[in-house]
């Protein structure tokens, strides 16, 4: 390695030079400056620290060695995730010297993780902070209507996904369908989805929201990971079904909406009811309805009979000895009646007569 020689004048020949320490110190910067313009330097972050001012100060350590970093706050809201102890980074910037403590150190400028991509660190953090304030919570999710007045749909005018959407709908059930246009990915996506959510949900009649595109790579479906977007999801008053990408991405938005379906075709069939098979449902109903009802009338007619055959037999057992009795007295009152005595009274007498006739003759 060429060796880079710090360029002072000397005071005198036959003196050893003397410098000031301000002056060492900004030699060695230039000296490193021009050595090291900028560079990468990976390590793991340890004693990290965050002043009132905005700035952070940790250190970048291996198993060979330690670099006091600093990184000042403007770099520090241009990261796209949070530092924190422990993690491996790669961080971009310059070497030099704190003048004040005469401390080596490295400037940092830019920063992002090794071996885990800065974009799914990020959207890790966020899941973490979204779920500890409970927007993934199946508690708050809201079950769909089964006859939706009016459905609203969020994506783009030109892509894939609504022309799938009103493929199922107009198979399963012809529905009112209202688009709330939207720029699906890039930087203007996030802020273009929430407009255009807020807008659909203040449509006359719509009881559900479809959100969502067709599939894409990471970047693409971005967008659908942006905190705005997720908070304006979860304050929908209408429930929402996301539908990003294909059943292998998952997003943020599905996270948070009431119901995720793998892809925009497969939300509209959990949306749009299908009519066909609601008719054979209603027919298999109206069937079953038939029999049970066939079955109930015949159940009460043979109860009714039971109950007749039974009041029946009740009512012999009542009748019969109040019969017999009845009888026995109609009897006494006919041997009570004076003719029947008047009878008995004639034969005795004619029995009388007919034995005295017998005697005088004998």
């Amino acid at each position: 390695m060429a060796q880079t020689k710090l360029s002072f004048r000397a005071p005198g020949p036959s003196r050893p030079p003397v410098w000031t320490v301000g002056q060492v110190v900004r030699g060695a910067n230039r000296a490193l400056e021009q050595r090291f313009s900028m560079l990468w330097v990976e390590g793991e972050v340890s004693n990290l620290k965050l002043a009132s001012s905005g700035h952070v100060f940790f250190t970048l350590k291996d198993d060979d060695a330690s670099l006091p970093t600093a990184m000042w706050r403007s770099s520090v809201e241009r990261l796209r995730f949070r530092l924190a102890d422990g993690q491996v980074l790669r961080v971009l910037g310059r070497l030099g010297i704190f003048a004040k403590q005469g401390r080596f150190q490295l400037y940092a400028e830019q920063a992002e993780p090794a071996g885990l991509g800065a974009l799914m660190l990020e959207l890790e953090q966020r899941k973490a902070r979204l779920a500890a304030e409970g927007l993934f919570d199946e508690e708050r999710k809201r079950p769909l209507p089964r006859w939706p007045e009016v459905i609203g749909v969020v994506t783009s005018a030109q892509g894939a996904a609504i022309h799938d959407i009103l493929e199922v709908a107009r198979r399963r059930c012809p529905s009112r369908i209202v688009l709330s246009p939207a720029v699906v990915q890039g930087p203007e996506a996030p802020r273009s989805l929430v407009r255009a959510l807020t807008r659909v949900q203040r449509w006359p009649g719509v009881s559900v929201v479809i959100i969502g595109r067709g599939g894409g790579s990471v970047e693409d479906l971005w967008a659908f990971n942006d905190e705005r977007l997720a908070r304006a999801v979860a304050a929908c008053p209408v429930p929402v079904v996301s539908a990003v990408g294909h059943e292998v991405d998952v997003s943020i938005c599905d996270l948070v909406a009431d119901l995720r379906a793998a892809t925009p075709s497969h939300a509209a069939e959990l949306v749009v009811p299908d009519l066909r098979a609601v008719v054979q449902r209603l027919e298999l109903l109206s069937r079953r309805l038939a029999r049970a009802l066939e079955r109930c009338t015949l159940d009460e007619r043979a109860r009714l009979e039971a109950a007749r055959a039974r009041l029946s037999r009740v009512g012999h057992r009542l009748a019969d000895p109040r019969r017999e009795r009845l009888e026995a007295l109609r009897r006494r009152l006919e041997a009570c009646h004076p003719r029947r005595r008047l009878d008995r009274d004639r034969r005795r007498l004619v029995g009388l007569e007919t034995r005295l006739r017998e005697a005088g003759h004998a």
